[in-house]
């Protein structure tokens, strides 16, 4: 009771006792520089997002940030759409794009989740194409496993001019066709397997050539099949579809594409619905269109039901996730009206 300090009580941080009980005003010291404190670390508003730096060198890790084999396809089609412009030509000959109307609505039978197989390997084989085609040519370092003269797939001499005339669009999708019929491979495998091919010409700064797109395309094709097919193809499976390659050639391969990934296998799902809808585009763009159905009675029915099922489980999530009780402040009330139809 009779003490005068307490140690709940303390002065204002803006106001100092002096010796005679004068209030004076607080004074601010002068701020300490970063050389005078003798502390050179950088600031967190200095520091530059990674992220966002490596946004453009990395579209097979960030759904935001362009493809590859998009961005190497607009000259292309720029020069055709030119050209057919000034020779008054349509591409296709004809016309015969089919459009919906109000009696019959025109669908294909790919989505997102279940894509077209033979179409999708079709738009796989033109970004490859694309790819080469387009390709850098400064001198980028030709890495040894992937070259095909080094690690032939076949016991057939190669010509000495192997890797001076680039492969057609045709030889490409043969090539993908063969493995992925032969594997029994899913047509979302393909999607993950230019996936992997964009993240290693982006990882280990090397070009896809004629001398090294057979073996980089087998690499990936090897990879996605087993981070996404859940009974993947074993190498040696592989070996009895390229007759002539050798499990130990399969297994150094694989051992070094993901090395060279970092060992990063993971593909986003936004990622993967990016390179789905860029692979759309491209084939829109080289009118290699997905074949389009008019939509039948049992289509319908199934569309509705599985709108439905979504549905349901939509007002299920959105009844878990009703608040018990709702502040005041920020109360909302949703008033139903009813439809007056004249």
């Amino acid at each position: 009771m009779g003490n005068t300090t307490s140690c709940c009580v303390s002065s204002s941080p803006k106001l100092r006792r002096n010796a005679h009980s004068r209030l004076e005003p607080y004074r601010p010291e002068p701020e300490l520089s970063r050389e005078d404190t003798g502390c050179n670390l950088q600031h967190i508003s200095d520091r530059e997002n990674i992220d966002e730096l490596n946004m453009e060198y990395n579209p097979s890790d960030h759904p935001r940030a362009s493809t590859i084999f998009l961005s190497k396809s607009q000259t292309d089609v720029r020069e055709k759409r030119k050209s057919l412009y000034v020779n008054h030509q349509h591409p296709s000959g004809p016309m015969r794009r089919k459009y919906s109307s109000c009696s019959t609505i025109f669908l294909d039978d790919s989505t997102v989740s279940q894509p077209n197989l033979k179409y999708t390997i079709k738009c796989v084989a033109l970004a490859i194409y694309y790819h080469i085609k387009n390709r850098d040519v400064d001198g980028r370092t030709l890495l040894d496993i992937f070259d095909e003269k080094l690690h032939p797939l076949s016991k057939s001499e190669l010509p000495s001019d192997y890797d001076k005339h680039d492969p057609e669009q045709k030889q490409i999708y043969r090539f993908v066709r063969t493995l992925f019929s032969a594997a029994q491979l899913t047509a979302e495998c393909a999607i993950v397997t230019l996936v992997y091919l964009e993240r290693l010409l982006t990882y280990a700064e090397i070009d896809i050539c004629p001398a090294n797109w057979k073996r980089i395309v087998l690499g990936a094709i090897l990879l996605a099949s087993k981070v996404w097919d859940d009974q993947a193809v074993w190498n040696v499976d592989y070996c009895q579809i390229l007759k002539d390659i050798t499990v130990e050639d399969m297994n150094e391969l694989e051992r070094q594409f993901l090395e060279l990934l970092q060992f990063n296998i993971n593909v986003p799902s936004s990622v993967y619905a990016k390179y789905y809808f860029d692979l759309r585009s491209l084939s829109e763009a080289n009118n290699l269109s997905f074949p389009l159905e008019p939509l039948s009675r049992d289509k319908a029915q199934k569309l509705e039901a599985i709108s439905r099922l979504c549905d349901d489980k939509y007002k299920d999530l959105k009844k878990a996730t009703k608040k018990r009780s709702v502040s005041a402040d920020n109360l909302t009330v949703v008033r139903w009206s009813p439809a007056i139809i004249s």
